[in-house]
């Protein structure tokens, strides 16, 4: 690629860099305010744990397997009308963090649970003899011991929403992969398109390097 072409192209990759980071980061975001709660909610109501409750654990189980089970591009369909009615429209970046949004919760909330299944059974154990409450278990025993796994499994759902982000383009979404179809795909230009993966590939790396750094820091094991 030449640099004339680099220097045409370097508004639209900066737009597009940019789109694509407000749609992961919104997602992001709104996956560690909801997947969290949900993913204690799933192992503190399974069997023999404090808030026991075979219901509330079959039910938000079975809805975020259902969820997990569907291919983010149906699920980017099936979510237009939800999109329209909670956005207003169904192009552009905030758009597009609506599916991403619901297709990152029961993911990351499913890695927390995960993480919290590693704790030592005796950590909680001795935790409940002591006679603390439910909630100060979770907060000073459960969150605490599994900080590592929610941190390395927040790194993950940030990939994850990254590789989603770029099929958002399909509809409209905007960012990197919006690029790549608009003047790589439909423009049958290889350059476009082998530059945006390369994006991909970095932003990939530099996640990855941040959240192994980041779980290395609180990882006290």
């Amino acid at each position: 690629m030449s640099l004339n072409k680099v220097i045409e192209l370097l508004p639209d990759l900066m737009k597009a860099f940019n789109d694509t980071m407000y749609m992961v980061g919104v997602s992001l975001f709104i996956s560690i305010v909801i997947g969290i709660p949900l993913g204690i909610l799933l192992f503190v109501t399974d069997k023999g744990l404090f808030f026991e409750n075979r219901f509330i654990n079959l039910l938000l189980g079975t809805l975020a397997n259902i969820v997990r089970s569907v291919p983010f591009i149906i699920l980017l369909v099936a979510l237009l009308p939800f999109t329209q009615f909670l956005i207003g429209s169904t192009i552009g970046p905030t758009a597009a963090s609506v599916p991403l949004s619901v297709a990152a919760i029961p993911f990351y909330a499913r890695l927390v649970e995960s993480s919290l299944r590693e704790i030592n059974k005796g950590v909680i154990e001795a935790a409940i003899s002591t006679g603390a409450s439910p909630w100060l278990i979770i907060r000073e025993v459960l969150l605490p011991e599994a900080r590592p796994g929610i941190i390395a499994g927040l790194t993950i759902t940030a990939i994850s929403l990254l590789g989603f982000s770029a099929m958002a383009g399909i509809v409209g979404g905007g960012g990197i992969g919006d690029l790549a179809i608009r003047f790589g795909y439909y423009r049958y230009d290889n350059e476009i398109m082998l530059v945006t993966v390369l994006i991909l590939i970095a932003l990939v790396q530099i996640i990855q390097f941040l959240g192994d750094w980041a779980r290395n820091k609180v990882d006290k094991r």
